[in-house]
């Protein structure tokens, strides 16, 4: 079977943007559910999800594992998966990991950006790696089938993610910094390790990832997809673009500063331009993915290597968990 996976996507959530990720032919996505909420805020979002569910179950359906990817493919719906950006929803509390795992959750990043209980982040001066804790929650992650994501970590923190972690983990929304040094890419030698270890990288769309950031070309993206194949193996990348469809710029401030600071943190952002970026035309939304499919063929990859970054490696990954 062929599948078409996007594993990372943030967007103000409504029936049309369903609608475009099955015009797009989206099996499933990873969408991110909360960034700084602690445990009691989870349970209102995922009310907010199983609302959408009941409403739209003609598109939708939260996915648990790699069988409703096989399930959406066959009754043409989206997989949905859970994923956390942070992981203030374990609090202090190593026995809530179970508990969000019974509540959907697949993926969670151990950072975002800012140091937590379990690592560091990657805007921080000095990182100290992995904590005791962060040893911990890993172990109970991968026992109950939780993935580690690491995209807003810092390097030592997930060389020592890629080192505990039992199973292969993700970076799941991220770029490499050979082609744009933004704090949030990633350097070739931990791409190398990622891989070595059964790990992924799902490449980011978002325009602050992006050589020449919104004026990025489809061809420039496309040979990066090739380097960072001769990188890591062609079958250990996929997509995870980081769509914010439809978001309003407060959403963004949010995912910025959370209830940890009283000052502005603009991030990948600045002061003269603090809001969501436009999108590259070729990736304005999920149908973009038809020029992701021409572009990648057209500098070299095969059917069966395009097919495997659109969406096959992300199945084959989610067997893994």
């Amino acid at each position: 079977m062929k599948f078409k996976i996007d594993n990372l996507q943030y967007c103000n959530w409504s029936r049309d943007i369903f609608e475009i990720n099955r015009k797009a032919g989206l099996d499933a996505v990873h969408v991110t559910i909360v960034y700084h909420e602690d445990f009691e805020e989870l349970q209102k979002e995922i009310k907010k999800w199983e609302k959408l569910f009941y409403e739209n179950s003609d598109l939708i359906f939260l996915g648990n594992d790699f069988k409703d990817i096989e399930k959406a493919n066959l009754e043409k719906k989206t997989a949905i998966f859970f994923g956390f950006q942070n992981c203030s929803p374990i609090e202090d509390d190593i026995n809530l990991v179970e508990k969000v795992h019974t509540l959907g959750c697949r993926f969670m990043q151990l950072t975002y950006n800012n140091q937590s209980l379990l690592a560091t982040g990657c805007y921080e001066k000095i990182d100290s790696g992995v904590t005791n804790f962060g040893r911990e929650v890993i172990k109970e992650m991968n026992r109950v089938g939780i993935v580690v994501d690491m995209s807003h970590s810092a390097e030592k923190s997930t060389f020592d993610a890629i080192e505990i972690s039992e199973k292969p983990i993700a970076i799941t929304h991220s770029n490499p910094a050979f082609w744009h040094p933004a704090k949030r890419n990633k350097s070739s030698d931990l791409l190398k390790a990622l891989s070595e270890n059964g790990g992924i990288l799902g490449l980011s769309l978002y325009p602050h990832h992006l050589k020449d950031t919104t004026s990025c070309t489809l061809e420039s993206f496309c040979e990066m997809a090739a380097k960072t194949a001769d990188i890591m193996g062609v079958n250990n990348i996929g997509i995870g673009s980081d769509l914010c469809l439809n978001q309003p710029d407060t959403i963004v401030e949010w995912m910025r500063n959370g209830t940890w600071s009283k000052s502005k943190n603009f991030g990948e952002g600045s002061k003269s331009k603090p809001g969501f970026p436009k999108q590259p035309k070729w990736f304005e939304d999920a149908r973009g993915f038809v020029n992701l499919e021409a572009g990648l063929k057209k500098v070299g990859f095969s059917d069966i290597e395009t097919d495997g970054i659109l969406g096959n490696n992300w199945y084959n990954f989610y067997k893994l968990i």
